[in-house]
């Protein structure tokens, strides 16, 4: 990945009864009757206060059903751990066989709640350049195939969109070979314009991270990708530099590109980016990392729309340090994010 980062597409449907149970779990069921009470296993995956947190956390997300299976298994401690993340809305990751599907029934419960749903979008054609993410769409017709479905989901119903993990800075990096970059380009602005036809969504470009590059190389590249009629780009997406250093980063590139606002994906940046090993590889399943800041509208900046959990904590960013494929749950990873974060 060129030392950006391992993103991972997430995969989920509709719940199963497997995953119902583990809701059941997470509503209260402990295997002690100590509900309520200080120490208690017991959890409910409850909305943070809307007035800083308006992002909706899913009660059947893989976390919280980990969670689940823990407190069935007995084990309330690790259970404890995980409802760190279980608590939290992280982003959701279209699944393009299920792409309509999935955008509705994610943006349908977060509306009956009053909260905002947040959706990545990863099915670029030609994603990842053949590393652990590789794969995307077959082909243009079929990612604008992708896109419709998902506004069709989405509806007048209020989103947040992260468009494309990767795709820009892979046409500036070499990755992407010359002859895929126009239609990218066109893609990618065809994306933007269609999910921002829509009456409540919002769309934020990836555009790096405060460890790659700089401004200079990626502004006009996002001027040609739709950055105009977005509502602005995404940083630190699946990394790990601090929030100080994205923030510094993104208002670099603000100025370059007329003003706009940003996100930052402070999911596992609590202890700032991994040093060690081989440079190439110190995005992927770094060790020693923790949570960060929690999901807020309430930043250090006025230009920073928004912290967000856009990697979800606890999966994986490929095969590497023992990990397993990129975007499935490794629950010692998981534990570990978790432990290393402030109660």
């Amino acid at each position: 990945m060129y030392g950006s980062r391992g993103v991972g597409a997430f995969a989920g449907g509709r719940a199963s009864a497997a995953v119902l149970g583990a809701a059941l779990l997470l509503a209260g069921c402990s295997s002690g009757g100590d509900d309520g009470k200080e120490g208690s296993a017991a959890a409910v995956v409850t909305q943070q206060p809307k007035e800083a947190d308006p992002f909706w956390a899913n009660p059947q997300g893989v976390a919280a059903r980990e969670v689940g299976k823990l407190l069935g298994d007995g084990r309330k401690s690790e259970a404890q751990q995980l409802r760190k993340i279980a608590e939290q809305p992280v982003a959701e990751w279209i699944n393009p066989e299920q792409a309509e599907e999935q955008a509705r029934e994610f943006t349908e419960s977060a509306d009956e709640v009053g909260r905002r749903a947040v959706l990545v979008l990863y099915n670029i054609p030609h994603r990842d350049c053949g590393q652990y993410s590789q794969g995307g769409a077959a082909d243009g017709d079929a990612y604008r195939d992708f896109v419709d479905a998902v506004a069709e989901g989405i509806g007048d119903r209020p989103a947040t969109v992260v468009l494309e993990p990767d795709a820009v800075l892979h046409l500036v990096d070499g990755c992407t070979p010359k002859e895929f970059h126009e239609e990218r380009y066109d893609l990618l602005d065809g994306a933007v314009s269609k999910l921002k036809g829509l009456k409540d969504t919002k769309v934020y470009l990836d555009a790096g991270n405060a460890g790659w590059g700089n401004p200079d190389q990626i502004h006009e590249p996002l001027k040609r990708a739709g950055i105009d009629q977005a509502d602005g780009f995404a940083v630190n997406v699946s990394n790990f530099y601090t929030t100080e250093d994205s923030i510094a980063y993104g208002k670099e590139l603000s100025a370059k590109v007329g003003g706009k606002h940003f996100v930052v994906d402070t999911s596992r940046n609590g202890n700032g980016p991994y040093t060690e090993g081989d440079p190439d590889e110190r995005w992927c399943n770094p060790p020693g990392r923790a949570l960060g800041e929690t999901p807020t509208t309430r930043t250090a900046d006025p230009l920073v729309d928004a912290y967000l959990w856009i990697k979800r904590p606890g999966e994986s960013d490929g095969e590497c340090k023992g990990g397993p494929k990129a975007g499935e749950w490794w629950e010692d990873y998981a534990l570990g994010l978790a432990r290393a974060s402030a109660d």
